[in-house]
C-alpha cells in the first residue's frame, strides 16, 4: 500500500514533472539550463547522470505496426544511498579539518553545508519519469484505451514506486486524463522479485575491479586535493566520494554544485566514468559470473507476454502473483516496469545485450568499448521491446529492442538493418533464460 505521505511527496514531485519540456534535443538543452552543466560533464556521471536519449527515436518501418510495448525503466535521479552518504561526509568532514586552503577550487569548502536527504527520488528524478510517461502515451497511444490500459508493476523501493507513480501520471495527463493508469502491483525486495537483484547470495560485486581503477587514476588527483589543503588527509576513496557531489548536489538542487568545480578542474569526466562502467560490467554485468542469471526471471516473464502463454521459470518469479491474471495479464498491449540499475544491467546481459569483444581491463579503459553506463542504465534510463506485424508477412510477428532510444543491433537473432527479428527467432535466442540460467541459478545459493 502506498501511504498518505508518500502520496502527498508525489504530488510534489509530479509539480515540479510538468515543467519539463518534451524531444530529445529541448531535454538536452532543458537539463543544461537547469543543471547548470555541460551535457559533456552530466554524461560522465554514468549511473548518475540524469537521463538523455541515446539516439534519435527511429519509428519502425512504414509498413510495420506495433501492437504491443514493454517497457522496463530505472528509477528517477535520487539522493546517495544512506552507505553512500556516510562515506561523502566523513570525506567532506576530512576536507572541512584541514588546516588551511592553498588551492582557490577549494576556497568555497569552509563555509560548505552538506543538506542531502538519503535514497529518495529528487524532483528531477520525478520529472524525468514523468515525461516518460508522456512520451509513453504520444508514441504508443493507438494500441492503448479505457478499456485496455498500460499495466504498471514496481519494485518496493519507495523511489522505484514514486517513479512509477509518476510514469503513470505523466500518461494520464498526456491523454488530457481521458486515460489513468495505476501502478497495480508492488513486488516487495524481500522476496521473489524480477525487478530487483535481491536473489544471488553468493554472487560477487565489481569492488576488486574498480579499487584497481581508483588506485590508478586517484593517487595525483588525491595528491592535488592534499597539497591545496593540508591536514585533510584525504585518501583516493575520499577523493573518489567527493567527486559523486558533482553529480548529486547537481541533480537533488537543479543547479551546479561547487563539487562540479573540483570535478572538471581535476578532469575526472573520463575516469569517473569508467568507474562506473567497471561498476556495473563486474557487479551484474558479463564479468560477474552470476551478474546475468540474476536477469533470467524477467527475461522469462517477457517472453510470456510476447507469445501470450503462461510463465515458464523456476529462478527469481514470484509464482503466485504470475500465475493470476489479475497480478500478471497475459492480454495487454503496453507494459511498464520500473526497477533498478544493477538488475537491469543483469537483464540486459542474460538477453545478449552490449557484449564486448574482451572483458574491461581495470587499468585501462578501451576508447572503442560500447559499456557505457550513461547509455545504458542512467537515472530513468529505459528498456523498451517493441512488438509488430509487417504487411506482407502473413502470420508474422517482429520485435526490436531499443535502449535509451537507441535501437539494439540484435545480432544473436539474425536482425536486420532496421534491429526487426522475427518474434520466433527472438524467442530461440534466449536459451539461457528458458533454461533457467544454464544451472547458474543454482550456484547463487551454493
Amino acid at each position: 500500500m502506498i501511504g498518505p505521505v508518500l502520496v502527498s511527496l508525489l504530488f510534489v514531485y509530479y509539480a515540479y514533472a510538468t515543467l519539463l519540456p518534451r524531444g530529445h534535443l529541448q531535454l538536452h538543452d532543458a537539463l543544461t539550463s537547469v543543471l547548470g552543466v555541460s551535457p559533456e560533464v552530466q554524461l560522465s556521471w554514468a549511473m548518475y547522470s540524469p537521463y538523455f536519449p541515446a539516439a534519435l527515436y527511429r519509428p519502425p518501418p512504414t509498413k510495420c505496426k506495433i501492437n504491443q510495448v514493454h517497457i522496463l525503466q530505472r528509477h528517477g535521479a535520487r539522493f546517495p544511498t544512506s552507505g553512500s552518504a556516510v562515506r561523502i561526509i566523513a570525506a567532506i568532514n576530512k576536507l572541512q579539518a584541514a588546516d588551511e586552503y592553498r588551492d582557490p577550487i577549494l576556497s568555497f569548502v569552509q563555509n560548505y553545508e552538506y543538506n542531502l536527504g538519503q535514497d529518495d527520488l529528487v524532483a528531477l528524478g520525478a520529472s524525468q519519469s514523468a515525461a516518460s510517461g508522456r512520451e509513453a502515451f504520444e508514441r504508443y497511444s493507438s494500441i492503448v484505451s479505457s478499456d485496455n490500459l498500460p499495466f504498471v508493476r514496481a519494485s518496493s523501493s519507495n523511489r522505484v514506486i514514486a517513479s512509477a507513480t509518476n510514469w503513470t501520471q505523466g500518461f494520464a495527463a498526456a491523454s488530457a486524463h481521458r486515460l489513468r493508469p495505476v501502478l497495480s502491483v508492488v513486488l516487495s525486495e524481500t522476496g521473489n522479485d524480477t525487478l530487483d537483484d535481491n536473489m544471488c547470495p553468493s554472487a560477487g560485486d565489481g569492488s576488486a575491479q574498480t579499487s584497481q581503477w581508483l588506485a590508478t587514476f586517484a593517487p595525483a588527483m588525491t595528491a592535488r586535493l592534499n597539497a591545496g589543503a593540508p591536514g585533510a588527509n584525504l585518501t583516493d576513496t575520499d577523493t573518489y566520494n567527493l567527486l559523486s557531489l558533482c553529480a548529486f548536489e547537481t541533480v537533488a538542487k537543479e543547479e551546479r554544485s561547487p563539487f562540479c568545480n573540483i570535478y572538471q578542474e581535476l578532469s575526472a569526466e573520463g575516469a569517473f566514468a569508467y568507474n562506473g562502467d567497471l561498476d556495473k560490467y563486474y557487479g551484474t554485468g558479463y564479468g560477474q559470473p552470476l551478474g546475468p542469471v540474476q536477469g533470467v526471471g524477467y527475461i522469462n516473464e517477457l517472453l510470456a507476454r510476447l507469445t501470450s502463454q503462461p510463465v515458464r521459470d523456476h529462478t527469481q518469479t514470484n509464482r503466485t502473483l504470475d500465475s493470476s491474471p489479475a497480478t500478471f495479464p497475459l492480454n495487454r498491449t503496453l507494459y511498464a516496469d520500473f526497477s533498478h540499475d544493477n538488475q537491469m544491467v543483469a537483464i540486459f546481459s542474460a538477453m545478449g545485450l552490449f557484449r564486448q569483444p574482451a572483458p574491461l581491463d581495470p587499468t585501462k579503459p578501451d576508447p572503442r568499448r560500447t559499456w557505457r553506463v550513461q547509455r545504458i542504465v542512467p537515472f530513468s534510463g529505459r528498456m523498451v521491446v517493441e512488438r509488430m506485424e509487417c504487411a506482407g508477412e502473413m502470420n508474422q510477428q517482429y520485435v526490436r529492442v531499443l535502449v535509451n532510444d537507441a535501437v539494439q543491433p540484435l545480432e544473436f537473432c539474425g536482425a536486420d538493418t532496421h534491429g526487426l527479428c522475427t518474434l520466433e527467432a527472438f524467442v530461440e535466442s534466449q536459451g539461457y533464460a528458458r533454461n533457467d540460467g544454464d544451472g547458474d541459478f543454482e550456484k547463487c545459493f551454493a
